[in-house]
């Protein structure tokens, strides 16, 4: 149970956003944001050009432009303006702007890492303005039609003051995605072993995603339903389900999100209902 305002999870607010996270839950994130959903990793990606040149030399047109494809390496990046910055549910922005963006290396293996970092309201939340997410994994077919995402992920709060203790945690990930009909479902799991950060105790996350694409619009809807056990609640008997309904909007390679985001609180954890009374969330973002 959260007696204080640590052990609030960083994220995608959305099932169609991962904004992230996320990871395949930043996601949800942005984790709902994963992943996010390290989120539903949803981003466009580009190959990238290296090029070996020398002084007063030629450069060989098969090196300067076939050395980023032989490596399997790509790059690409997302950059978003939230309404509010939400995370399975909790509100972390306190009702305010939210600005976000990251980063990412990904392999013709499966493997990927990258970086991703929103603001945060520094006087409500007390970790600091920005939280920063580091992940890394594999993300592949297993069999026809379904996908795996497997990795781990670093919570980090770069300038939480020194009187918020322990504030930065760590977390394993992974989760399951294939269509159903027309829809597209993702289950997955994620748990964060005991930590300082979480009051010495663990915390396990379970959820699942659905989008549907509207055939001959550029219009996805989205349902999202998690369930939290452990020290990142809001409740008396440390466990919430939160959820989230929204609708995407793809233009090239800007995307217009709207959100309505529900969480569980007791009025005995959070009486004002800062951090779980739901909320109408609205974001926009491009990935390059």
């Amino acid at each position: 149970m959260l007696t204080s305002i640590r052990g609030l999870y960083a994220a995608t607010f959305s099932t169609g956003l991962l904004l992230s996270a996320t990871p395949a839950f930043a996601n949800e994130t942005a984790i709902d944001d994963t992943s996010s959903e390290v989120a539903e990793s949803t981003e466009t990606t580009t190959v990238l050009d290296s090029q070996i040149t020398r002084e007063n030399e030629p450069v060989v047109d098969s090196q300067s432009s076939s050395l980023g494809e032989d490596s399997g390496i790509s790059f690409s990046a997302n950059v978003a303006l939230a309404t509010e910055y939400r995370f399975r549910g909790v509100g972390l922005s306190d009702g305010q702007l939210a600005i976000q963006g990251g980063f990412d290396l990904s392999h013709t293996s499966g493997l990927y890492a990258g970086t991703w970092a929103s603001s945060l309201d520094e006087d409500t939340v007390g970790f600091g303005s920005t939280e920063l997410d580091i992940y890394g994994g594999w993300s592949g077919d297993i069999t026809d039609g379904i996908t795996a995402d497997v990795g781990v992920i670093g919570y980090l709060f770069p300038d939480a003051a020194a009187a918020a203790g322990p504030t930065d945690y760590v977390e394993f990930y992974g989760s399951l995605s294939g269509s159903l009909g027309p829809a597209s479902v993702t289950g997955g799991v994620a748990y964060a072993p005991d930590q300082d950060s979480l009051g010495s105790t663990d915390n396990l996350y379970v959820y699942s995603d659905v989008s549907v694409g509207i055939t001959g619009t550029a219009l996805t809807l989205n349902g999202h339903i998690g369930y939290t056990d452990g020290f990142l609640t809001f409740t008396n008997d440390s466990q919430a389900i939160d959820w989230s309904l929204s609708a995407d909007f793809a233009y090239g390679p800007a995307t217009i999100s709207a959100a309505y985001v529900g969480v569980e609180g007791d009025t005995l954890i959070d009486p004002a209902g800062t951090f779980t009374d739901d909320a109408f969330v609205v974001t926009v973002s491009a990935s390059f």
